[in-house]
């Protein structure tokens, strides 16, 4: 019998009459059977964190950028925790001097580095709440969130000013400071006095404050942050997180891999590359401040991602899907290019692993040997020195987590949350393979249950139990930022509703397998379940990227697909077809050979008839957030493709009833 990692603390709960779905047990992680983790007293911003990290180690490296000399780019260079401290009490001071009080909303806007997180610790010094404008979302969303958190100050990446400045005109009424990263322009500093602003740069801001001054009192109810989400649908939301639930989060962490790992200390590096903007990268940050270790940025150039970490050599790395995907892919293909000898090896030292951590063997007792011979020289591909391996923001795929599990030298935890439960609420543990493909078990602050979606079959209280994920705890937002009313559509009864659905596996891992709401019904009644589908069709190897579509006027699906574009060249060669990526794309045969395997992969993947597509047209551009196809985790963004599309869409539907007539 293998272990089970979850404990019940309640039992299930029937359907009512009044129309509320039955709902499973409520279960906790094995180590927080208890009790869930509480913030102990003492301990009220995260402001206490690295406070604390600054007395225990001043001369520390922080964080550490790599500078650019003429066109080149050379070694990281630091600033230790006592001078980023220093910096942010004075920025800090400098807020104070404009006008900014606790409890007052401050914009950051920009590229990971180290003048985010200056402005984001002097926020938690000051008791300010940080609201992050994106880098990924257009001027208009900017000037949405300034209004509606009503920002009076913001820190900005110097080559954003202009934009800021262009809807300077429809914010003026609540910006009244802007701060650059770097420097900014007298033409610039006129346009924003125009609008009664200032702009400083940010020398200039730094000297208007002070090291000697009182701060203010913090709280544990404080807000520390709203987040706006991109959301697929509709304007941005703004998700409120206190202190407690931020902290609470950070300290949860820190209690799994104590448990589980080794936790992080001052001599581990962190590289920094998912947003800033976003929670995930936000709450790894304060995590590594808290426990005094160093954090390296990106250039935020995506061609140069795996030379700055080749130069950094982190030991805890935090990646997306498509990240992984390309450091498997490139290793493959450096193995197959050895010479046979050489991939034989590898061949068998790679199911040799594999073997023994299906046995339940930890990493690094799996297969020392081949890790020395072997591995050791697949592990290069993340620099070397990885230890902790953290994988969020969409499934990762079973192939890549595997690769990634025997060859990098690195636990490996995969793990599932949203912005509304402060980045992770599930995490699967680094060293136990039976999690694989799963997001693991709860966090140690939240407890969770299955609520049944009968219109979709899914039964809460079955013995394979699925359902919507529904979370309670210490580590939940406080609602949206001047919108009670969808606060109430997605916490019902104390339950947080995340429209995921998920099914509780034997060993207590929570295995996400569907989205509730991208659900609509077909002309002929049948329910499709969309992003099931696509992430069936998504394993052809022929393509990169696919956004199936149908609706309830008709009987069947077709898709918009973005191909492989190295496949689909070489099909074309071999079939004689001249012309540029573009006109292979609008090419009958091209899109009737990627039609076909696309239907030979659903089927092998048991894709009902009706899920199967009857046509397709062939894009030869990815998906992007410039056309507003895509929300900056790469989610399709499914109201705005059908807006593009819809010609596309409608010939496709006009052609398939052709052919079917």
């Amino acid at each position: 019998m293998s272990e089970v990692y979850t404990v019940k603390v309640e039992e299930g709960k029937p359907a009512t009459s009044d129309g509320k779905p039955s709902a499973g047990p409520v279960y906790r992680c094995i180590y927080a059977k208890d009790g869930l983790l509480e913030l102990p007293s003492g301990l009220d911003s995260p402001w206490d964190f690295f406070r604390d990290s600054v007395k225990r180690n001043p001369d520390n490296q922080m964080l550490g950028t790599r500078q650019k000399l003429d066109s080149k780019v050379g070694p990281y260079s630091w600033l230790t925790y006592k001078e980023v401290y220093d910096a942010s009490i004075q920025m800090g001071s400098a807020m104070r001097s404009r006008g900014v009080n606790p409890g007052d909303h401050c914009g950051i806007y920009g590229a990971n580095c180290p003048e985010w997180i200056i402005a984001m610790e002097a926020c938690n010094s000051s008791a300010v709440t940080y609201v992050p404008l994106y880098d990924t979302l257009g001027p208009n969303a900017v000037e949405f969130i300034i209004n509606h958190a009503e920002v009076s100050i913001a820190f900005v990446q110097e080559n954003k000013i202009a934009s800021i400045l262009s809807c300077l005109s429809r914010c003026s009424s609540n910006l009244k400071t802007i701060v650059s990263f770097g420097n900014v322009s007298a033409a610039q500093k006129k346009e924003a006095e125009e609008f009664g602003a200032s702009c400083f740069s940010w020398e200039e801001f730094l000297q208007l404050g002070s090291l000697d001054w009182d701060l203010p009192l913090k709280k544990k109810t404080d807000i520390c942050t709203i987040m706006y989400t991109s959301g697929t649908t509709g304007e941005p939301k703004g998700v409120i997180i206190k202190n407690e639930a931020f902290m609470s989060e950070v300290l949860s962490i820190d209690q799994i891999i104590m448990l589980t790992d080794r936790v992080a200390a001052d001599d581990d590096i962190y590289f920094s590359f998912l947003p800033l903007a976003h929670v995930y990268d936000q709450i790894m940050a304060t995590y590594c401040v808290f426990k005094g270790s160093s954090i390296g940025f990106w250039q935020g150039d995506v061609r140069f991602l795996m030379e700055d970490v080749q130069v950094l050599k982190p030991t805890i790395f935090c990646g997306v899907p498509r990240v992984f995907d390309r450091i498997c892919t490139g290793i493959k293909s450096k193995v197959s290019s050895a010479g046979s000898l050489k991939s034989a090896l590898f061949r068998y030292a790679y199911n040799y692993k594999l073997s023994y951590l299906e046995k339940g063997l930890p990493q690094h007792k799996a297969a020392p040997l081949f890790d020395r011979l072997v591995f050791d020289k697949t592990k290069q591909a993340l620099g070397g020195r990885v230890r902790i391996l953290l994988s969020g923001a969409a499934p990762l795929p079973n192939h890549v987590e595997e690769c990634l599990r025997v060859t990098s030298g690195s636990t490996l935890s995969q793990g599932y949350g949203l912005t509304e439960s402060c980045a992770g609420c599930f995490t699967s543990i680094g060293d136990v393979f039976s999690m694989m493909g799963t997001v693991g078990i709860p966090m140690t602050t939240i407890e969770a249950r299955l609520e049944s979606v009968p219109e979709m079959g899914y039964d809460a209280l079955s013995s394979e139990p699925r359902g919507e994920i529904c979370l309670r705890g210490n580590s939940l937002f406080s609602g949206y930022h001047k919108r009670q009313d969808l606060t109430e559509e997605v916490i019902v009864d104390g339950w947080f509703h995340t429209g995921d659905i998920g099914e509780w596996q034997p060993n207590g891992a929570m295995k996400i397998i569907d989205r509730k709401k991208n659900i609509f019904k077909l002309s002929q009644g049948e329910y499709i379940a969309v992003e099931n589908i696509e992430s069936k069709y998504q394993q052809c190897p022929l393509i990169t990227s696919i956004w199936v579509y149908g609706n309830s006027f008709e009987s069947f699906l077709v898709a918009v697909v973005v191909p492989e574009r190295k496949a689909l060249e070489d099909w074309a060669v071999e079939h004689n077809l001249t012309g540029d990526f573009k006109s292979v794309c609008g090419n009958l045969k091209a899109r009737k050979y990627i039609l076909d395997e696309l239907r030979s992969t659903g089927q092998k993947l048991q894709l009902k008839g009706f899920e199967l597509l009857k046509s397709i047209y062939l894009e030869p551009s990815p998906f992007d957030i410039e056309r507003d196809l895509v929300t900056p985790t790469f989610k399709l963004k499914r109201p705005q493709l059908l807006k593009y599309y819809k010609d596309q869409i409608d010939e496709l539907y006009k052609e398939a009833k052709g052919t079917m007539a």
